[in-house]
């Protein structure tokens, strides 16, 4: 089989050719369709992320090995099964799961393997989908999806998936100011989602107009131009003067963070997504005063990918796909998301 490897951090993908590899018992080969160019990916490839004072945490700090086949958003066809599998067979249009932990750790047993203690997560700790085959531990890790229905899928889950998650953590009410920060894949699929499964208004902050039109066609009820304008007067100004209730940071550096507690009302939401980077210096006594919460959300449960993907097969939502590649213009890819050349997702077709 064909894939696209990291060999070394900051160096370019090398196309190797591996052995296929056969599945066995639970296993499913399934041949990529479509493979999602995400920043997780771009992280990768950087070898880390910005840490506090500047300070870079290394992926392989955090167990990442390489060489390794990134690729983390794969939808494709069932090629081949191992001897246990049920419910799927070859020639299946399938989405693949790729959030696997250890099944073992208190977070796997209570149904968040996404936030194993040990992850094996397929195109981070183990080799994904960057590649025209990927081998699926388990057939439970696996998705229907109407055929031929690939591209548009794919980025289901991780971008769709993180976003889902994130507007569920919100749990927003009707009537409330939710401000999405970043109008990227992530920020475009938010605004989808918050618009088909809440009635609270939606408020979209980014620098790029390209993009805040685009979250504007699809169902932003305000865009802001963070360059352009004060964002914090902005959000105030839209929401009566006292702030608004929840903000979504897809971007979450120490640019974004400053804003959107700033944009807070009291007992508001701060849910914190985006792996951009940096520090936040923050004025303890405003929290207990404003009475205000900080949270993480980190991608999803298989349960809420089932959800997601229904939502998508009735039309709720549909990925914003700008480019696709081929596998050998991986890093040509990759430079381009670096570059803020993409508009919504990309992806990959092997």
């Amino acid at each position: 089989m064909i894939s696209a490897r990291i060999v070394k951090t900051n160096e370019p993908l090398i196309i190797e050719n591996m052995q296929q590899a056969k599945p066995v018992h639970t296993q499913v080969l399934v041949r990529v369709k479509a493979a999602g160019i995400c920043h997780s990916d771009l992280h990768l490839w950087e070898g880390g992320y910005i840490g506090s004072g500047g300070k870079i945490m290394k992926v392989e700090d955090r167990g990442v090995r390489f060489p390794l086949t990134p690729g983390h958003e794969v939808a494709g066809v069932v090629e081949d099964i191992g001897e246990s599998v049920s419910y799927f067979q070859k020639g299946d249009s399938v989405l693949v799961y790729p959030w696997i932990g250890d099944e073992i750790c208190c977070s796997c047993r209570s149904g968040d393997e996404h936030l194993c203690d040990k992850p094996r997560t397929l195109g981070i700790y183990q080799d994904g989908g960057y590649s025209d085959l990927i081998l699926v531990p388990n057939y439970k890790y696996l998705i229907k999806l109407e055929q031929n229905d690939f591209d548009s899928a794919a980025s289901l889950a991780c971008s769709g998936l993180t976003a889902y998650t994130a507007i569920k953590k919100a749990a927003a009410t009707p009537n409330d100011n939710l401000v999405i920060i970043g109008a990227g894949g992530l920020g475009l699929m938010a605004v989808q989602i918050a618009k088909s499964i809440t009635n609270s208004k939606i408020l979209v902050v980014d620098v790029d107009n390209e993009k805040l039109k685009e979250a504007k066609r699809l169902g932003a009820d305000h865009i802001i131009n963070s360059v352009e304008t004060d964002p914090i007067k902005n959000v105030k100004d839209l929401s009566g003067g006292q702030g608004c209730e929840i903000v979504i940071d897809f971007v979450n550096n120490s640019k974004t963070a400053p804003v959107a507690i700033d944009s807070l009302r009291k007992r508001g939401k701060y849910i914190m997504v985006g792996l951009f980077g940096g520090s936040l210096e923050l004025n303890l006594p405003l929290v207990p005063l404003r009475a205000f919460n900080i949270m993480g959300a980190y991608t999803g449960r298989i349960t809420d990918l089932v959800e997601l993907v229904s939502l998508y097969k009735k039309g709720k939502i549909s990925s914003v796909v700008s480019k696709k590649y081929k596998l050998d213009a991986v890093n040509d890819a990759l430079q381009d998301l670096k570059n803020r050349k993409i508009i919504g997702r990309a992806v990959f077709n092997p």
